[in-house]
This record gives structure tokens, sequence and C-alpha cells, in this order.
């Protein structure tokens, strides 16, 4: 079975699905990058920086870069990703499949078009009904996507989210799939103890008092203000904010953080600083309002570190990851007392919080690439038996 795999640069949370599949000994793959080859080290506008993750997304299975003419490059504008050589590419290693993921790029859309009918055609997106409206553009935008979604065959949705998603712009049961969006549970749960209580060292929090994390872009998205503001309302002196990143939000959260003690920043942290990042503290929060939380990884990422996680009703995952009283807890999307209530009440139970963050450990060890690769290669190896 030959798979090819569309998809726009090296991601640190799918490289190492590639790597697993190549070594599945009934798939081939070959992945076609088509932002090109520029993009493995790309400027983020978001965390302000240019992004050179310390892991290995390159080696372990075969790859291929697509020339990209888009005048202006990226993956966050339709015509960022133009391949006239794409489909040519792939019709040279002549594959028996091609999954591609995300279809809103003017050469993903051609390609999918242009296999439907010869080839099984794959797909997987995280996108949710979360951010959806009832308007016009709404009206359109349905019409639009179920006729995106009849040139697929077979889509593998990472969550409840994301299934109802599919299923509302026309994709069937039948042509849905669970595959679990994940990260490396492993290299999160490898004990980092002393690497985290020399961080708490370092920034001056005693081990006995309680830290909450932010990591992410500073961004209105991910709405870290809020955080800010729930955790100032609280005044525990026992308890510490620590916010890691960068991003357009880092001089107005600095500044409304600058007369408070507790509350602390670091830089953006590369992925083999982040496990012990996570360890240092005792609860994780994601306080996204959106739009465009789809599914929310660093939850994930907290979750496999062993601490409990708060988010809010607008990120992808909570549906599947965040059972209140148990993994965490939920709060109103941009509700300020909703969200300092469940802080609060986290905030007041120690030994609570362990608990919480041991039950979030096994809960996440059921996402995992394992899981992820086992669901995606046993569909296609099925289908092509057909």
């Amino acid at each position: 079975m030959r798979l090819a795999i569309i998809t726009t640069h090296p991601i640190q949370y799918y490289a190492p699905v590639f790597q697993l599949m190549q070594r599945q000994v009934d798939v081939d793959i070959k992945v076609f990058y088509t932002w090109g080859e520029k993009a493995i080290k790309k400027f983020d506008p978001d965390f302000g920086k240019n992004i050179d993750w310390d892991i290995l997304l390159l080696e372990g299975y075969e790859y291929e870069w697509v020339k990209n003419t888009s005048t202006d490059p990226g993956s966050h504008h339709f015509k960022g990703i133009i391949n006239p050589d794409l489909i040519a590419q792939i019709s040279t290693w002549q594959p028996n499949a091609i999954l591609v993921y995300g279809w809103a790029y003017h050469a993903h859309l051609k390609t999918i078009r242009f296999f439907k009918n010869k080839i099984p055609v794959y797909f997987r997106g995280d996108s949710t009904l979360l951010d959806v409206r009832n308007d016009f553009k709404t009206l359109l935008k349905k019409i639009y996507l179920k006729w995106v979604y009849r040139q697929i065959d077979h889509a593998f949705y990472v969550g409840l989210n994301n299934k109802a998603y599919f299923k509302k712009y026309g994709l069937k049961e039948n042509q849905l799939s669970f595959a679990p969006h994940a990260i490396d549970n492993d290299r999160f749960a490898v004990n980092r103890t002393a690497e985290a209580q020399k961080l708490r060292q370092t920034l001056g929090i005693p081990s006995d008092e309680l830290l909450v994390l932010f990591a992410g872009k500073f961004e209105e998205k991910k709405s870290p203000n809020l955080l800010i503001d729930a955790f100032c309302s609280l005044s525990l002196q026992s308890s510490h904010l620590l916010l890691v990143g960068n991003g357009r939000l880092e001089k107005s959260l600095k500044a409304k953080a600058d007369k408070i003690k507790n509350i602390y920043f670091l830089d953006f942290q590369n992925q083999s600083a982040m496990p012990a990042i996570y360890q240092a503290c005792d609860l994780f929060c994601l306080p996204s309002k959106g739009p465009g939380e789809t599914w929310g990884l660093a939850v994930n990422e907290a979750m496999a570190s062993g601490k409990p996680v708060l988010v809010s009703d607008r990120v992808g995952c909570q549906t599947d990851l965040v059972i209140p009283g148990i993994t965490g807890e939920v709060f109103k999307t941009e509700n300020l007392f909703d969200i300092t209530e469940k802080l609060g009440i986290l905030l007041k139970n120690k030994g609570g919080l362990k608990t919480l963050g041991i039950n979030a450990k096994n809960k996440i060890a059921e996402w995992s690439f394992d899981q992820q690769v086992a669901a995606i290669t046993k569909n296609i190896n099925k289908k092509s038996a057909k």
C-alpha cells in the first residue's frame, strides 16, 4: 500500500505520526511538503520570531519538498500554498491513495479534486462548530463546505467536536473514523522533577506553594488577559502564575502584571524544555475565547505531564478530555466570574489537584500516536483490500 501524504510543513505533532506509519510493514508512505523547503525555519508572526523546533522532524520517513510559487507563502490564507508541480510529483510516485491535511489551500483543494474517483482520497483536519454563527455568510459557507467534502472519500476525526463538524457538512458515519489528536505522551511523562524544581527556585516559588501555568502564543484568541484578571481577583498569597510564550499581547500583559509580585513571564520555550515547565506547575490553564481554538494540544501535553487543566468551553478538546471534577474544570468563555470561581476552588485544594493530575495522565494515555496511526492504517488497508 503506497500512501501519499500532503501537508504544508513539518510539524512536531505530525512528524512522529509519519515516522510510526513508515515502520508499518503494510504501508509505504511519502510526505509532500507544500509550503516549500524554506518552511523548515519559518517566521511565526504570532510568536514574533523564527521557530526552529529542536526535535527531529525530517527523519524516519520519506518526504519531498514541493515548490511553492505563492507571492505571499504561508498557511494563513488560501493562496499561500500554490504548487504547480504537486499533482505531477504525486503521480510520479504512483500512490494507491492520498491523505490530505487541510483543504483550505489552493494546491491542496486542486489535488483533492484531481484525484477524486481515481484513487481513494482521505482527509484529516480538526475544525469544529464552536465558532459557527447563524447568518447569511454562514449559509453560503455551509453550501461551499458541503461541496468541498463531497470530494472526500473518508475523513479521520480528532475528537467529538470535529466529528460533529464533518457530519454537518455532509460526511456520513461510514465515511468517518476516529484517529485521536495526540502528542508524544512518553516524552512529556519522563520524570523531569529536578529541572522543574530548579525552574521554581529560579523564579522564587516555594515548593509548597501552587503554580498556575499558561503556555502558548500571547494573542487575543487565547485570552491570557482573562487569566491574569482572574488570578488577580483571587489575591491568593500562596499561589503563583507563570505565562510562557511571546506574541502581540506581550507588552500589554507585562504592563498589566508589572506590580504583581506573583506573576512571572518566560519567553517561548522549545519542545525539549516544555516537559519540565509543565511538571513545574500544579495546574495548567487554557482560557481561549477563539475563534479557531479547534483543539488545544497544550492540554494534551499538560495532562501527559500529570497536571490537571482548566479550560474554557471554546477549547475544542474540552468535550473529550476535560471531565469536570475528574481531570480538571471547564468555565464559560470570557466569563471572568466563572473562571475566577473555578480557579479559586481548584487552588484551595492542593491534594485535590494531585488527584486530578493523576486522573488526567491516565485519561490522556488513551490519546496516543500509536492509536492514531493504527486507526489510519487499518482503515486505509481495509479499503485497499476491497
